[in-house]
């Protein structure tokens, strides 16, 4: 009898452990949860006004959202501390391509396609077709949420410069003929200088653009380019400064940047764009990530949160102040269905014949994660480590 008793003690014990750690799993994933996102894109920008109306629609599912910036090289090894340590802080990261490469090469971020598919119905024939291209290269661990054409392209003070360069060639002669008044930042740290460096194999005819360690006429150009060059800056939003304050003339650009510098006040109305010969789009997107180790219930809510940035109102406010020009990543989202201001500003700042060569010049997606890692680093080695 005793013995019985002591049985069912223990199977009574067992039962109330089990229910009580089912209970408070239970607990825990029920209810709405604090999301935590970090961008090292300047994402929030397009998309924190979107990001802050799922809040408020859904308070059932969030009941706080923390906002952080951070540079792309430092992002990874902050994320893979986390895991590491068992605590995973962020729930979602804003990162162009840079990160999502680092970050993929390191195995920090979740799959999210066609893992959870159905928060993403027909994804993929929603896509634009420049935003299904980088959608295709890291193979659903990065959901794309922006588009631009990218780049490369230059923006230049027309007071400064009279003869324009058409060319790689004439843009190299006047970086010799005006030492230090030409400038772009390290392309690790820069969509612009990423841009540049991705784009030159195709604008010198290196033998294979999608191969850094056969760009024999890029790495001589820019090591020749150096020599004429104070130093790379390490984001874009400095190189725009210098230009306004005139310390330089001529900054590597892209089409979203200069656009959104206009509308800002940072560069005069006058300051344009130009373009070289043989230019092909480096297509440049950003993208949504989920590191590994959350819960089911941050899961839940940061892939519902993806979802809504996908839809047309989340999309049509990636217009925003031309950052991305355009900025949507799906189809069927004109600057018709973005708010009136928006348009205005866009209206305003874009040269007509901006729209004419994204439509004219070929567009391609850039570097796969493990070559676009590679040519960081021979960039940093090549070029950047050079003394001056």
């Amino acid at each position: 009898m005793k013995k019985f008793v002591k049985l069912l003690s223990v199977f009574l014990l067992s039962c109330v452990t089990l229910f009580l750690t089912v209970s408070l799993a239970v607990g825990q994933q029920s209810g709405p949860v604090k999301l935590s996102i970090i961008d090292v894109a300047g994402n929030l920008q397009l998309t924190q006004t979107a990001i802050e109306a799922f809040k408020e629609a859904h308070p059932e599912i969030v009941s706080d959202i923390e906002f952080m910036k951070a540079t792309a090289p430092e992002l990874p090894a902050k994320i893979k501390a986390q895991q590491m340590a068992g605590n995973v802080m962020t729930t979602m990261v804003l990162t162009g391509y840079d990160a999502m490469a680092a970050g993929l090469e390191m195995g920090i971020w979740e799959n999210l396609y066609p893992t959870y598919d159905s928060y993403f119905p027909d994804l993929e024939d929603r896509y634009l077709p420049g935003a299904k291209g980088a959608f295709d290269l890291f193979e659903g661990y990065g959901i794309v949420v922006t588009h631009c054409p990218g780049g490369p392209m230059f923006t230049y003070n027309p007071e400064k410069v009279e003869d324009v360069p058409t060319t790689a060639k004439e843009l190299l002669e006047w970086a010799k003929a005006n030492p230090g008044k030409f400038l772009y930042p390290r392309p690790a740290n820069s969509g612009p200088g990423r841009c540049l460096l991705q784009g030159l194999p195709y604008i010198l005819g290196d033998e294979n653009p999608k191969d850094p360690k056969t760009w024999e006429k890029t790495w001589d150009y820019l090591q020749e380019l150096d020599k004429y060059i104070d130093y790379y800056p390490t984001g874009t939003a400095i190189a725009f400064r210098e230009l306004a304050e005139g310390t330089r003339w001529i900054i590597a650009s892209h089409i979203g940047w200069d656009v959104n510098q206009r509308i800002l006040g940072v560069i005069p109305a006058n300051f344009r764009g130009f373009f070289l010969e043989n230019t092909t789009w480096l297509t440049d997107c950003h993208f949504m990530c989920m590191p590994k180790g959350l819960s089911e219930a941050q899961k839940e809510a940061t892939l519902a949160l993806m979802s809504w940035l996908l839809e047309p109102e989340s999309q049509a406010l990636t217009y925003d102040a031309g950052y991305f020009y355009p900025g949507p990543a799906i189809k069927d989202v004109p600057l018709s269905l973005a708010p009136k201001e928006i348009q205005d500003n866009i209206e305003a700042a874009l040269y007509p014949e901006y729209d004419i060569v994204i439509q004219e010049f070929p567009s391609t997606t850039q570097l796969g994660a493990k070559e676009l890692v590679e040519a960081f680093e021979m960039w940093d080695k090549l070029v950047g480590a050079k003394v001056k």
